[in-house]
């Protein structure tokens, strides 16, 4: 696989961060995967993304000093990632990047050479998961699923795509199946 940035993206519930974690723990090591870590406004729990926890002001200041390459909002907090977790690109590696829908437009924009992965699950399946996390109230899940089901990407726009519908490891392994045929 050479060098690229792939921008995984997919409605909340659908796995993202399960299906990226699995996919660093079994991917071969010559395939030179590298997962950017995020900088996100939200206090870091054991259920969530490993991710640098920052709040509000923290954020903005390094925002103001352009410390990332990419950075949105969404679902009330600010997500981030630093220039230097795209590095790896120079060294060939492929960055898998945990990104926003909101933000694919300006993603696309600032690197055209992005490949677009989506993972996507059921909405049955996903409210279910929303749930089990227990970090929203109904009534804030309800109103994600309906974002979600407003957006969806024509088929010429992801790269990839993966069903999150059934184990993880089906999931992951479809994901590390194409990111190798990339």
């Amino acid at each position: 696989m050479s060098r690229r940035l792939v921008y995984v993206i997919g409605p909340s519930g659908a796995g993202k961060d399960s299906v990226l974690a699995w996919v660093m723990q079994h991917a071969e090591p010559g395939l030179g995967l590298h997962l950017a870590r995020r900088s996100v406004s939200r206090a870091a729990h054991d259920s969530s993304e490993p991710h640098e926890s920052l709040d509000s002001t923290q954020f903005a200041e390094l925002a103001r000093q352009g410390v990332f390459a990419m950075h949105w909002f969404a679902n009330n907090l600010w997500y981030g990632v630093r220039h230097a977790e795209l590095l790896p690109l120079a060294q060939g590696q492929t960055v898998l990047v945990n990104g926003s829908r909101g933000w694919l437009a300006e993603a696309r924009l600032r690197f055209p050479d992005i490949t677009v992965a989506q993972i996507i699950a059921s909405p049955e399946v996903r409210r279910e998961r929303l749930l089990l996390r227990r970090r929203e109230s109904a009534e804030m899940i309800a109103a994600r699923l309906e974002r979600a089901r407003t957006f969806e990407l024509a088929p010429h726009e992801a790269h990839l795509s993966v069903m999150n519908d059934s184990t993880i490891e089906a999931a992951g392994a479809s994901f590390l199946d194409q990111l190798a045929r990339l």
